[in-house]
């Protein structure tokens, strides 16, 4: 049972299904992975540090001895409860065929038909013996993760800051989502580090005023500061906060992201502009943070939709570039930055 779409994932790992006794939830970005393991096993088993109800294996234990699995898999619970057989795979191929073998028959109730076989992965190609084996079986789940989008990041914010009696309104929710990495694990961290900073059980709704000191010292604030200084014509400025970002340990491939999501934020607001709405209201539909307000507006008065489209091909191209290795991605983003400040000059910025 392939479970891709959002609605039946959540569904599911609320309320799983009745006679599954497997999952296999699986994606590049271990965090999401994580995530939603972590949802499901709760739902399986409440106190996830019992020993008598709940087995943790990794590859390790697959290769140093013969039939733990199968073992674990068809112990009954000591104190009656339901018990969860997790599994974390890394890029073993043995292990992978190893789940395998064992995902089916447990899927069909040949071990401990109470148990449940949960199991996280890597990004498993189709050649996966493990993914062809639980897609094939109705009473395994089968869970791709994907990367987040911003609406996960904003979902995802909006929860964990709410378990600890705190939030952000909107324009500050906005301007936090788009300083937020992709990879789950390490945005949690930033969310959770955020929560600490507004004070849990607080009830404070924050603003994106009281965001500057949290964001200020964000390692990517530079990146952000040397896309909108490129807008702006601003070159040395922009080669600066490149390198002192460079120095901070951020990379080419951030840099560019950085560059695009101004882009993206320049377009947002001129098409609302163009629609009707003030440039001003546009601003702060796009998350412009306040303090940057005015030298974003004086270059969204310059860059038209048309100037924008121009140079959007170059961006992906950098951003393509900057991902093959071997490739000097920071000297790439460098030349990318320089070349919209050139081009912001000429609009007569």
């Amino acid at each position: 049972m392939i479970l891709s779409k959002r609605p039946d994932i959540e569904r599911f790992l609320k309320e799983p299904t009745p006679g599954v006794r497997a999952a296999v939830i699986y994606g590049r970005d271990r965090g999401v992975v994580r995530d939603r393991a972590d949802q499901l096993a709760k739902k399986i088993t409440p106190n996830l540090d019992d020993p008598f109800d709940v087995a943790m294996l990794t590859d390790g234990d697959l290769d140093g001895e013969g039939g733990k699995l199968e073992g674990e898999l068809s112990a009954i619970s000591m104190m009656g409860g339901r018990r969860l057989v997790r599994l974390r795979l890394g890029e073993k191929a043995s292990a992978d065929k190893a789940a395998a073998e064992a995902v089916v028959p447990h899927a069909d109730g040949k071990f401990n038909p109470d148990a449940f076989f949960l199991i996280e992965a890597g990004a498993l190609g189709r050649d996966s013996a493990l993914r062809k084996a639980a897609e094939k079986v109705a009473g395994c789940a089968v869970i791709p993760c994907y990367e987040d989008e911003p609406g996960d990041i904003a979902r995802l914010v909006r929860d964990t800051l709410n378990a600890d009696k705190v939030s952000l309104n909107s324009e500050a929710l906005d301007i936090f989502v788009s300083r937020m990495p992709k990879e789950r694990g390490v945005a949690r961290q930033e969310i959770e580090r955020l929560a600490l900073y507004l004070k849990p059980g607080s009830g404070f709704v924050a603003t994106a005023a009281d965001l500057q000191d949290f964001l200020g010292v964000e390692a990517d604030a530079s990146l952000f500061d040397a896309a909108s200084d490129a807008f702006g014509a601003k070159l040395a400025a922009a080669q600066g906060g490149l390198r002192r970002a460079a120095a901070e340990g951020e990379t080419g491939p951030a840099a560019i992201r950085a560059i695009s999501l101004h882009l993206a934020k320049l377009r947002r607001v001129n098409t609302l502009h163009k629609s009707g709405v003030g440039l001003q209201e546009a601003a702060k539909a796009a998350g412009v943070f306040w303090k940057q307000e005015r030298e974003f507006l004086r270059q969204a008065r310059a860059w038209t939709l048309e100037d924008l489209d121009a140079i959007q091909p170059e961006v992906l191209e950098a951003d393509r570039l900057c991902k093959q290795a071997g490739s000097p991605d920071y000297l790439i983003a460098e030349r990318l930055a320089l070349m919209i400040a050139g081009r912001a000059r000429r609009l007569g910025l």
